[in-house]
């Protein structure tokens, strides 16, 4: 198995590796670019994340500055938003559903690392994915943890540290997050 394997099935892999090392280098480079062009030039951003994440929907619009560690697993689906500083780390991958809208300085991490310190400082790390139903709202500074899932028509409130997976129709605050409110299906 190579490191990239490794890292996209959640073993143990090392960071290190030529191959992950170039691919972070290229998805630097182009969140460098996308970071230094006027939105006034949309098409031309757009373009650059297309190319950058492993899929899109049409509607597509993030505002800078963006950064990830390799882009290609990062998969949004239609009508998505991220403002401004939204970091996310995919080293496994990030799934977003339709109609998800980021506030400023959201991350979402897949990367961890060992909580033995001997296997910590040799370097391995590892990475579980996220996923992001239809219809969530992520509020400002909010962090979404390794191996969470949330369901569809979430809410999650500024600042919550999100350390658990949550189902459908939720608010969710706090730190570690908990549900604060039950949200009444619309009828759609």
């Amino acid at each position: 198995m190579t490191e990239k394997q490794k890292m996209l099935s959640g073993e143990y892999y090392n960071p290190g590796d030529a191959e992950l090392v170039m691919l972070r280098a290229k998805a630097r480079i182009a969140t460098e670019k996308f970071n230094q062009t006027s939105t006034l030039h949309r098409e031309e951003r757009d373009n650059i994340l297309r190319a950058l994440f492993g899929s899109t929907g049409d509607d597509l619009h993030v505002e800078s500055s963006f950064n990830c560690d390799y882009g290609c697993n990062i998969h949004v689906g239609e009508n998505f938003y991220a403002n401004f500083n939204c970091v996310i780390l995919d080293v496994a991958e990030v799934r977003i559903g339709n109609n998800c809208f980021i506030a400023p300085q959201v991350g979402i991490y897949t990367a961890t690392h060992p909580i033995d310190p001997v296997e910590r400082v040799s370097g391995l790390e590892y990475g579980k994915p996220v996923t992001i139903g239809n219809d969530c709202w992520i509020g400002g500074h909010a962090t979404i943890n390794p191996g969470v899932t949330l369901g569809d028509n979430v809410v999650v409130a500024s600042g919550a540290v999100v350390t658990k997976s949550f189902p459908d129709n939720v608010v969710i605050a706090g730190n570690p997050a908990k549900i604060i409110k039950n949200i009444p299906q619309s009828g759609k």
